[in-house]
């Protein structure tokens, strides 16, 4: 197979990632320039991959610069800075895998997908779920017929109560004016599985409810600090910076969430960053507004339904539940990754068995995100282009559009609290 370069736009903890596809599939994949303005993230990325000096880059325009020099980009930026880079490296001819959501606005999302058909452009966008076999073997199910017409599915994000504490109370995605609201940022999807399972039928209305319920000024416990390392209550808090970071390094852990906080991570540096930067800041005196709770209601045709529920405060960590509901039957995911399936006529339940692909053979430690999923993404696109084939990605660009505008759809819903009906759309 013809080996695919890329250019990596954002070094961060996802585009670093993404990128380990190359370290684990040379022949497949390699990696021949970095763009962040962080100059330690393009460093590592640069040692890891061996990226000649002149292809470091602290601007992503500079790459633009360039006379092409790569088949694709991996854009992982921050949220609110992947509508520019994505939309000019489609106009400059790479193809592209973009971290999600794809854009903070709709007009964003709209740009990005115009770009890339008018140029013909191959567009993943980082809807790793899609990806993930036992999320396929569903849709391969409900499409069977196997449990008869689909009445409802329920599907609950688990988010993780130390998880959302440190992405969306004292991290990147904590305020929506620096990055965009947390259904967008988290579940976009959570929303696209529920579109894509449901894909036969047309959504006609949407309604949603949720706040931000705990990570709040007023339920900052009595003699706490604003800062954990000099907090006398501490020890009695179960969103501690210090039981986070510090005890975690402790354990023998310096990737994340520990990497995310310091380049180089050791106790020097974790407690210099717990003590001056944004992850030491308590929970409750942080300048957070995101909701920490949301549940989204779709209606579908023909009377059908759907709800999504995101959750802070779990125990699991970004693990789905899912249950399907049909005439005869259901099926069931478990946080684990089990799917079984109860048939209401021989009142059996059965282990629904999900086959993984071999082609992971390799993948090391490092690579291994959202229970591999990360690695099926990044194995689609890169066979996609190698054989210029996008049929290979399980999503267009089009279905990526319609699913993001269902979550902007979604959230005016909350804030505006009604339903929004799509019957005249």
């Amino acid at each position: 197979m013809q080996q695919v370069t890329v250019i990596v736009i954002g070094a961060g903890q996802r585009g670093k990632t993404y990128s380990n596809y190359a370290l684990d599939y040379p022949e497949k994949l390699k990696v021949v320039g970095v763009a962040d303005p962080n100059t330690v993230a393009c460093r590592q990325l640069q040692k890891l991959h061996n990226v000649p000096e002149d292809r470091l880059f602290d601007d992503w325009t500079k790459v633009l610069a360039q006379d092409k020099f790569a088949d694709a980009v991996i854009i992982s930026t921050p949220d609110q800075l992947h509508k520019d880079p994505a939309v000019a490296c489609a106009n400059a001819g790479y193809h592209i895998l973009l971290e999600k959501p794809m854009a903070t606005t709709e007009q964003g999302c709209r740009d990005i997908v115009e770009a890339c058909k008018r140029n013909n452009i191959i567009l993943s966008v980082c809807h790793v779920l899609r990806h993930y076999p036992p999320m396929r073997k569903i849709k391969e199910l409900i499409d069977s017929g196997l449990v008869g017409d689909i009445v409802n599915i329920q599907h609950t994000e688990q988010v993780g109560y130390w998880h959302f504490a440190h992405a969306f109370v004292r991290g990147n995605w904590c305020r929506e004016d620096t990055s965009t609201f947390s259904l967008l940022a988290k579940c976009c999807h959570d929303v696209d599985l529920l579109s894509w399972w449901m894909s036969k039928y047309r959504c006609t209305g949407v309604s949603s409810f949720g706040s931000l319920f705990h990570f709040r000024k007023e339920n900052k416990p009595p003699g706490s600090s604003s800062r954990c390392l000099d907090c006398k209550v501490e020890t009695k808090c179960c969103y501690s910076a210090k039981k986070l970071y510090i005890d975690i390094y402790k354990m023998g852990n310096s990737d994340w969430p520990v990497s995310v906080i310091c380049n180089n991570p050791s106790i020097e540096s974790i407690t210099e960053a717990l003590q001056h930067g944004p992850y030491g800041r308590c929970v409750y005196d942080c300048d957070n507004d995101v909701c920490d709770n949301q549940v989204v209601s779709m209606r579908f045709s023909g009377g059908r339904t759907a709800t999504l529920t995101m959750v802070a405060f779990t125990e699991s960590v970004g693990q789905r539940i899912v249950r399907v509901f049909g005439t005869k039957g259901e099926i069931n995911l478990s946080a684990a990754g089990d799917v079984r399936h109860y048939d209401f006529l021989s009142q059996q339940t059965v282990d629904v068995t999900v086959d993984f692909p071999a082609s992971s053979a390799r993948v090391r430690s490092s690579s291994l995100g959202h229970d591999l999923a990360d690695f099926y993404l990044m194995d689609n696109f890169v066979h996609a282009l190698a054989m210029k084939d996008p049929s290979i990605i399980p999503a267009s660009a089009e279905d990526i559009l319609t699913s993001h505008l269902l979550v902007f759809e979604a959230e005016k819903a909350r804030r505006q609290s009604r339903v929004i009906s799509f019957e005249e759309h």
